[in-house]
């Protein structure tokens, strides 16, 4: 089998390599900036170069990871963001009809608006930020492209192995519990996540490709654990045996601008096949 992961330097897309790669797939790791360890520098927004190298390759699957996860930064460049975020998707869709691979894009649960949880495949978005607006515009396109062979996969919240922790919103909150610069932190402990482990998914995906009879347009993955950030910063003091008196839990909703994907609304057992 041949799998190009896009995004293959990030959380998400190093695990989906690694556990790939350990059951014999042939992976193509695409990365936009990141160097080293086989990664293959591409602009996923220069379409002739994709399909250059997508037919070069020749994929049976393509797990496209790449995104501009980071909201803030989506609030600052919305042009830039919105072609990777919701351009890039559906050219490649169009690309998997042409060149008969699947597409998997990974999307987020930032496209629910929390108000009315727990939330399955059918239920309707509504994103609150440019961030979830913008995926959900990635969606739109790959579901609009007729006949692609394509999935989207809604993830929520992520942890696991990475290069820094501020690559993960959820690793960056060890550096927080082990900081004693006598720095206070005030931590949100309103909204509920459910945070979930990359080589969970990683492992998920793989049995996807071994599915033979047609996939659904939408499917959800999820850890079933619930949890704020603050009490995921209690949890991570408890393991490293550290105090956290000076991390401050904050009660109060967010604002529109502010509020997270309630993944409160990704629950286990809306999830399958």
């Amino acid at each position: 089998m041949k799998a190009i992961v896009t995004g293959a330097s990030g959380v998400l897309g190093s695990a989906v390599r690694r556990v790939f790669e350990s059951s014999q797939v042939d992976v193509l790791p695409l990365s936009f900036s990141r160097t080293g360890d086989g990664l293959v520098q591409l602009d996923l927004t220069n379409r002739a170069d994709v399909r250059n190298k997508f037919a070069e390759f020749k994929p049976e699957w393509v797990i496209h990871c790449a995104a501009e996860r980071r909201p803030d930064v989506a609030e600052q460049n919305p042009e830039g963001t919105k072609t990777l975020n919701s351009e890039v998707p559906g050219y490649l869709a169009e690309l998997s009809k042409e060149l008969n691979f699947t597409l998997v894009y990974i999307s987020t649960d930032y496209v629910f608006d929390g108000t009315n949880p727990p939330y399955s495949p059918r239920s309707t978005p509504n994103p609150l930020n440019l961030y979830g607006k913008q995926k959900r515009g990635g969606e739109e396109a790959i579901l609009s492209a007729q006949s692609a062979q394509a999935v989207v996969l809604r993830v929520p919240i992520l942890y696991g192995p990475a290069p820094k922790n501020t690559d993960s919103a959820v690793n960056c909150l060890l550096d927080i519990v082990h900081d004693r610069s006598g720095k206070k932190y005030t931590m949100d402990h309103f909204a509920t996540r459910y945070p979930t482990n990359v080589i969970d998914i990683a492992k998920f995906l793989r049995r996807l490709t071994d599915i033979k009879k047609p996939l659904p347009e939408i499917l959800h993955y999820s850890g079933d654990e619930p949890y704020t950030k603050y009490e995921m910063c209690l949890v991570f003091a408890k393991i490293l045996e550290l105090p956290h008196d000076h991390i401050i839990p904050n009660a109060d909703p967010p604002s529109a601008a502010e509020a997270t994907s309630p993944a409160s609304g990704l629950s286990a057992g809306h999830f399958g096949y």
